[in-house]
């Protein structure tokens, strides 16, 4: 009788493929600032303490504007819808609104500078001239933390769009 043989089955373990985790880069710990830290001229400028300053100043202020924008159409005189008989109560009436409304309408336009210089501090930025690149200064950015332009360049822009709005 002939012999029959059996075909051995390979059996092959999957194999496992290893993985390298890749290499996390040097996280920097979040930079803490005091409450009364101010940023001093002789600190390099715009180093981490003078973002993380500007940047807690910015919130700040555009969550002082939201909440005033909130408590003057939700709390105040906007939603007076009551009318008076006198026409010269409903023109005053008409005027205080109107006042109001263009004081809400600066503050929304102003958290809209607020964003675009929070986000300049992302972008590293944030401190430098948008037309020249030279630094702003520290004083004219802690009165004016939205500002984009050293004072000389602000003139000409100023003088620029009062020769255009002349035409």
């Amino acid at each position: 009788m002939p012999k029959t043989t059996k075909a051995k089955k390979k059996v092959t373990k999957a194999k496992t493929k290893v993985v390298s985790k890749p290499k996390k880069a040097a996280v920097k710990a979040p930079i803490k600032i005091s409450k009364t830290y101010i940023p001093k001229d002789n600190e390099k400028y715009m180093c981490e303490k003078h973002k993380v300053f500007f940047r807690i100043k910015l919130n700040e202020w555009k969550k002082e504007l939201v909440k005033a924008n909130n408590e003057a159409l939700y709390n105040g005189s906007m939603d007076d819808n009551s009318i008076s008989a006198d026409i010269v109560d409903q023109a005053s009436s008409y005027t205080d609104k109107n006042v109001e409304m263009k004081a809400i309408n600066r503050q929304i336009k102003l958290i809209s500078e607020i964003d675009k210089a929070l986000m300049r501090i992302r972008d590293d930025t944030y401190g430098y001239c948008l037309d020249t690149a030279e630094p702003i200064g520290l004083k004219r950015l802690m009165a004016r933390p939205v500002a984009k332009y050293t004072i000389a360049a602000q003139e000409k822009h100023e003088k620029d769009e009062k020769v255009h709005a002349d035409d």
